[in-house]
């Protein structure tokens, strides 16, 4: 077989070419663009790492404005929760001065309406004796036919006034 007794001859030469071909290779991609790539991918590791670090750095700075504004907003809602206790404080005390003054007008009302129904009451009174004196008069005038004093009329009609 010729194909066979080739090899032997052919097989040195095979071997240097595969050598030479795998030098080759591995001087042109392994010297020259395995660094490029390594150069890119170290490159993107650092941006990628930059990156999260800058994330973080700004997560971090979020994180401290939110407290900070936790911090005012309660604040500011403790100074508003303030005005609003001293508002209505004030006004409590407005509406009680208001309430005192109308309390006493009101008073004072009731104690001049007391005093003219209590001089009503007794010009009334005044008044109901001496009528019903002259009607006693006229009553014993017109029915026994005596004349009788003012005087005596108006005892007469106090004692009945009196007991009943």
């Amino acid at each position: 077989m010729p194909q066979i007794a080739q090899i032997a001859e052919t097989y040195s030469s095979q071997i240097f070419w595969l050598l030479v071909t795998f030098g080759f290779v591995f001087f042109v991609i392994g010297l020259g663009m395995v660094p490029k790539v390594q150069g890119t991918a170290d490159a993107r590791d650092a941006k990628i790492t930059g990156d999260l670090d800058a994330a973080k750095a700004a997560f971090a700075r979020a994180d401290e404005a939110e407290a900070d504004y936790r911090v005012r907003d309660t604040e500011n809602r403790a100074a508003a929760q303030a005005v609003m206790a001293k508002a209505k404080s004030d006004a409590a005390k407005s509406s009680e001065a208001r309430l005192a003054a109308a309390d006493a007008e009101i008073s004072d009302r009731i104690a001049a309406a007391e005093a003219r129904i209590q001089a009503a009451s007794q010009a009334a009174m005044a008044e109901i004796e001496t009528v019903a004196a002259d009607a006693a008069r006229d009553m014993v005038a017109r029915i026994s036919g005596v004349d009788a004093s003012e005087e005596a009329a108006r005892n007469a009609v106090k004692a009945v006034l009196a007991h009943g």
